[in-house]
């Protein structure tokens, strides 16, 4: 499968490693969907890239309603889904006790409906979809590709529930690509290690080049477009499928 003239549907497009995304596949000759909570960053987008190209639908990738409004909308608009690039994703940094109290049943189960389930019911409702696209010459229907993290092998303290979230992911890609298997759609996950998304932004200059001398080689924060590369190398390569590639630089995580 080729970017030019795929249709793409991103969740958390409108910034980080989903933007990233949406522009590398507008760039390439795609069209996009931004799934997002994000209006005016959504707004943003569509209008640097144009609406030909991207269409944005306020999503809770959480909401059945919600994500079927979207996907709905992006076949009405571009007529079909060819591949899905799930970026949604929130963490929140909790120790599962603090001075003797223990975490929040409700924090650790916001992430969770987030990150692993709103990604699940996205797949989930992505791939009836797709089921409805004519197989290319590879006999394939659909790309569907999840951001998982370095944190589902080495989570650090405070991670429980976002290491949680993110090991699901990546427990859930092998059975969901040997189940589309027979439909012709790929499933496949991306962990990425320490990335320049919008969590690192809030960070002073001196604090992110000292996370990126963690990083034994290259020595740095990895940036969105990287991870946009590596989307674009999964979709076009027929072999991949059922793996989760992480994205790291060759960093394992310390405790704290």
């Amino acid at each position: 499968m080729e970017l030019k003239n795929s249709v793409f549907a991103v969740t958390g497009g409108s910034s980080g490693l989903g933007e990233a995304t949406v522009i590398h596949v507008v760039k390439n000759g795609g069209k996009a969907v931004i799934l997002d909570l994000n209006e005016e960053k959504g707004a943003e987008l569509v209008g640097k890239l144009g609406q030909e190209h991207v269409h944005f639908v306020k999503t809770n990738v959480a909401s059945e309603q919600d994500v079927q409004d979207a996907l709905n909308q992006a076949v009405d608009k571009f007529f079909a889904i060819h591949a899905v690039v799930n970026c949604a994703g929130i963490g929140t940094a909790q120790k599962v006790l603090k001075k003797g109290k223990p975490q929040n049943l409700e924090d650790f189960n916001k992430v969770i409906q987030v990150n692993l389930v709103g990604t699940f019911n996205v797949i989930r409702l992505a791939a009836e979809k797709m089921l409805k696209n004519e197989p290319n010459e590879h006999g394939e229907r659909g790309v569907i590709i999840s951001t998982a993290s370095v944190a589902a092998f080495e989570g650090q303290i405070g991670q429980a529930a976002y290491s949680a979230s993110k090991g699901g992911i990546v427990s859930m890609t092998m059975p969901i690509a040997r189940e589309f298997a027979r439909d012709g759609i790929r499933v496949m996950t991306i962990a990425p290690g320490l990335f320049e998304t919008p969590l690192f932004q809030t960070l002073s200059k001196e604090a992110r080049v000292a996370l990126g001398e963690m990083v034994p080689f290259p020595s740095r924060l990895g940036v969105p477009s990287e991870y946009a590369q590596l989307v674009e190398s999964i979709v076009t390569n027929p072999m991949l499928n059922g793996e989760t590639i992480r994205l790291d630089g060759a960093i394992r995580m310390q405790p704290k």
